[in-house]
């Protein structure tokens, strides 16, 4: 069991599976990404580059993508909170796992990829 499945483990049901949901979309279409635990968060790396984190609140799981992520979806993400560079998906409704998909997407769409020799 690596610590992202700790991680995850922690929680009761119901918001493991948010979570394992949140999980799965990242390692689909992400599948080079590097996943780790940093600020006690699921992360996942890509290029060397963070690429999002998710966490599980009481009411809520914390999504990550970086302002960017945010910004290009400010129209779609506006039944949540958001901050600069979070949305707050509330545990009462469902999770929006399509958004989720479109807003990962763009972000390992628009991560810088290494230079090539």
């Amino acid at each position: 069991m690596n610590e992202v499945d700790k991680y995850i483990a922690g929680f009761p049901g119901d918001i493991q599976e948010r979570l394992c949901a949140i999980r799965k979309i990242i390692l689909e279409l992400a599948p080079q990404a590097t996943e780790r635990i940093c600020m006690r968060m699921p992360t996942y790396d890509l290029h060397g580059k963070w690429l999002v984190h998710f966490a599980a609140f009481k009411n809520h799981i914390g999504f990550y993508p970086q302002p960017e992520g945010i910004t290009a979806f400010k129209e779609k993400l506006s039944g949540y909170k958001t901050s600069k560079g979070a949305v707050q998906f509330p545990h009462n409704k469902p999770l929006p796992t399509d958004l989720i998909r479109e807003i990962v997407k763009f972000r390992v769409e628009t991560q810088p990829r290494p230079a090539t020799r």
